[in-house]
């Protein structure tokens, strides 16, 4: 029974953990894309589920959720799939000049095969520019996790502003869905306004901020944990005083006499009014040495002698205080331990040093045993713990290696200087290549996290 309540602890804690840092990552791609202007259709706490707990903001459509999968989060941000949909221009005008339309209907007005008609009404979908309507009758649903047959026309202000374009939206004077909306420029121009909202028509500055905004605000969210716990709550710490705060059970300390609360005074006739002076007085003795100890007890003075065990230990533990920095110095702290962090990543690209970082590394099950472990040591060891792995996180996806943030951005940097597209398949190689490295260093982990719980 204790065996699977420490297992179901380190699973809450583990999932608690990774799940708020992912998510906290996804919101950073989720503000830096509303800031550049770019539609997010979907927030979610939770990897995408058919089965899900939503609210779908009045303000800027985007909808807020939970889903059961609690392994992170994601923001569904308009526009990442670079594959590009031939048929796109002249579906979404087609679709908007009828108010609402079959697949079929489009295939035949197109003279075009119908499934690169679905394949383009689910492009503009995910771009938020057209809306899918579900014949409950024909048994589609929003989790059937099929694309339905029929599409309308999103509710449209003058401009051609939809409810994902927030403030730009004028609700009063926006048509209906459903009802059809031409634009006054022209289809070409429609379909590059709607290509202007989406990831793939920002430009480069555009981009590298949204691909790095989840790094970014991983960073500031676990030195503002860091700082909070140093600076606030404060961290636990070995006080120089002569008192003893725990005896080891069996241990020479324990025989002779010694209990927690006592004050050592003297180590073979040495006075010690420290912790510190303690630990010189026994620092030179080997294992097995004989100590005479003085000590008091509620200011009753005792004495005895003890034997250090084999490995010169007396089997006595410091008092703990807690210490609170003050918070430019948590600051400077911290700052520290990002630093490095940052350092052990850059590492784990060095041949020289990868099996030494991967040995020291955890996976999602060490992770999951070390937050059930830190939660029980209090809230700021915890805090301390998400910090650390906050900023692990971060640094992680900078690695220039798809489908990392790093990845893509390196992949926007080669476009960016060779002003040409990388090709859509090689990009797709490069993911394959990326998913099945990780999956090779997370069962490594995994190994290396079993074997370490066994030992």
């Amino acid at each position: 029974m204790e065996t699977i309540l420490s297992a179901a602890s380190s699973i809450f804690w583990g999932v608690l953990v990774l799940s708020l840092l992912v998510f906290v990552h996804e919101g950073g791609h989720f503000l830096a894309a509303r800031a550049c202007g770019v539609r997010v259709t979907e927030f979610f706490l939770g990897l995408p589920c058919r089965f899900n707990i939503h609210h779908a903001s009045k303000r800027i459509g985007t909808r807020f959720g939970v889903t059961p999968i609690l392994l992170g989060g994601y923001a569904a941000i308009c526009g990442m799939d670079p594959e590009e949909q031939p048929l796109a221009p002249a579906v979404l005008t087609e679709v908007h000049r009828r108010g609402r339309v079959s697949v079929s209907e489009l295939a035949e007005a197109l003279g075009a095969d119908e499934e690169e008609v679905l394949g383009a009404c689910a492009h503009l979908v995910g771009w938020g520019s057209i809306a899918p309507v579900y014949d409950r009758a024909a048994g589609e649903s929003p989790s059937s996790g099929y694309y339905p047959s029929t599409y309308a026309a999103m509710p449209r202000d003058a401009a051609g502003n939809t409810i994902y374009d927030g403030r730009a939206f004028k609700r009063a004077e926006a048509t209906a869905e459903g009802e059809p909306w031409e634009s006054a420029e022209g289809p070409e121009a429609f379909f590059a306004a709607e290509r202007s909202r989406t990831y793939l028509g920002k430009g480069f500055w555009a981009r590298a901020l949204m691909l790095t905004a989840g790094i970014i605000v991983n960073i500031l969210t676990g030195l503002a944990i860091m700082v909070f716990a140093f600076s606030v709550l404060g961290q636990s710490a070995p006080a120089d005083v002569n008192t003893i705060g725990e005896v080891t059970p069996g241990s020479p300390a324990a025989e002779v006499g010694l209990e927690a609360g006592d004050a050592i005074i003297a180590v073979n006739g040495t006075d010690t009014g420290s912790w510190t002076a303690i630990i010189e007085a026994l620092s030179d003795l080997e294992p097995g040495s004989e100590v005479e100890l003085a000590w008091e007890r509620g200011g009753e003075p005792r004495q005895g002698s003890a034997v250090l065990d084999g490995e010169g230990r007396l089997g006595i533990a410091a008092s703990m205080t807690t210490v609170r920095l003050a918070p430019l110095d948590a600051v400077r702290v911290t700052g520290d331990l990002i630093a490095r962090t940052a350092e052990g990543v850059v590492r784990l690209v060095q041949p020289r040093h990868t099996m030494e970082v991967l040995e020291s590394s955890s996976s999602i099950v060490g992770i999951s045993v070390m937050s059930a472990q830190a939660a029980a040591s209090g809230p700021s060891t915890l805090l301390t713990f998400m910090a650390l792995i906050s900023f692990s996180l971060g640094f992680m996806n900078l690695l220039p290696i798809p489908p990392l943030d790093g990845g893509k951005l390196l992949i926007e940097v080669i476009q960016a200087v060779t002003r040409r597209q990388v090709p859509l398949r090689a990009q797709t190689y490069l993911s394959y290549a990326g998913v099945a490295l990780f999956a090779l260093l997370f069962v490594f982990m995994l190994r290396t996290d079993i074997l370490r719980l066994i030992r």
